[in-house]
């Protein structure tokens, strides 16, 4: 067996568990809008679903790390579906007692399995093989997570936001029950069929120290000594900030702009359709025709035209350009990870886990989004903050991830 061919197992199993991240992860925009209608909350308390949901990966990233050198990539795996099948499961009593607050607990519990996940796949797609083509398996994975986010986008709203509204809370709010008790079982059967497989092996991050280079890792006593890493970390976080705004206010931003809920419920499968469509193309050009630096810096560039597009045009036009920066977002994720990982060796778990405490952009960014919104009562002229977020994007993509030391 060629060692190509026995990454294909393993990668395999990553790509399954990247659609489950993807389908808890993009319901959110769905949950959003169906929280605010069924709560009456402002815009500023809707965005709180992203904040619990992403938040748990600041708070639980460090203490995830060092529950992954105990258990080993495999069994924290399974680990990390079972506490999402918990958190999956919370929404059942949220619903009966209409609580809002539990329903962010129940969030911010499927967060903390994520955190595990994340903290643990990342890094083994991208030492799985040849570092050059990280970035292309990552995409991989990338459409097996935005695949899995649309189906969840279209079933989940289906249910949820299609046909008249109940005037009765509680009744609205039952919608949830079968969807998440389904979705429990589902978590709870994968969490098993990892356990069990033997198709996952574990994969030493220290295998990648690199060589040749007259880089001595070893010589090194602290992650933070990495500024490749420092600057990756901080352009996650605002990765991670446009890429949920751009993919989870685009519902509520279609419905102020007077678009009929029906219709909008919908238009955060556009954006993911552009992620997809975005990973595919990095997955034929990465990296035989163009690096994966290079695409970083084109996705910057792009989603800052198509940011200040969405602001100075009106109606559908606007919106559609939101769900374009899904298709500028696609590739900045697995380009970065590569790239704040270089030389790390001994330090990947703990630099990893840095990394996931960036996702945390999901959990600040939207709200501030929200509170923009709220403040100067407008949901578009709200959309600048992204502009900033894709300018420091653009400059770990252009200089930050070659810097050695401070």
């Amino acid at each position: 067996m060629s060692k190509k061919n026995s990454y294909l197992g393993p990668l395999i199993i990553i790509g399954v568990l990247f659609f489950v991240m993807g389908f808890v992860t993009w319901v959110n925009g769905t949950l959003i809008t169906f929280f605010k209608k069924a709560f009456s909350l402002d815009n500023t308390s809707s965005y709180l679903v992203t904040f619990a949901f992403f938040i748990s990966y600041t708070v639980m990233a460090i203490p995830c790390s060092m529950v992954l050198k105990k258990t080993g990539f495999k069994n924290g795996m399974s680990l990390a579906l079972m506490v999402m099948a918990v958190g999956t499961l919370i929404f059942i009593p949220a619903a009966e007692m209409a609580s809002y607050p539990l329903f962010l607990v129940g969030l911010f519990t499927i967060g903390i399995g994520l955190t595990v996940l994340q903290t643990a796949s990342n890094p083994y797609a991208t030492i799985l093989g040849p570092r050059e083509s990280a970035a292309q398996r990552i995409s991989v994975m990338g459409i097996a997570n935005k695949g899995a986010g649309i189906i969840s986008q279209i079933v989940i709203g289906k249910l949820l936001l299609a046909g008249v509204a109940s005037t009765d809370p509680k009744e609205e709010l039952d919608k949830v029950v079968v969807p998440y008790l389904v979705l429990t079982a589902v978590l709870v059967g994968l969490a098993l069929l990892i356990r069990l497989t033997k198709g996952l092996v574990e994969v030493s991050e220290e295998e990648d120290e690199p060589t040749g280079t007259g880089q001595i890792t070893t010589q090194k006593t602290s992650v933070f000594q990495y500024p490749n890493l420092v600057l990756g970390v901080l352009a996650l976080f605002c990765y991670v900030g446009v890429e949920v705004i751009a993919a989870d206010t685009i519902i509520n931003y279609g419905v102020s702009l007077g678009i009929p809920e029906e219709e909008a419920r919908v238009f955060g499968a556009y954006t993911l359709g552009g992620m997809m469509f975005g990973y595919v193309l990095g997955i034929v050009l990465i990296p035989k025709f163009v690096s994966q630096q290079a695409y970083m810096i084109f996705s910057a560039v792009l989603g800052l035209v198509v940011t200040v597009a969405a602001i100075m045009t009106t109606g559908f036009a606007s919106v559609m350009c939101i769900a374009v920066l899904g298709f500028a977002n696609a590739v900045i994720w697995p380009a970065l990870w590569p790239l704040a990982l270089s030389g790390l060796g001994k330090f990947t778990k703990i630099a990893s886990a840095l990394l996931v405490m960036g996702i945390s952009g999901g959990a600040i960014l939207p709200l501030v989004y929200g509170g923009i919104a709220d403040s100067i009562g407008s949901t578009q002229q709200a959309y600048w903050v992204m502009v900033p977020l894709y300018f420091f994007i653009l400059y770990f993509g252009l200089s930050g991830h070659k810097k050695k030391s401070w």
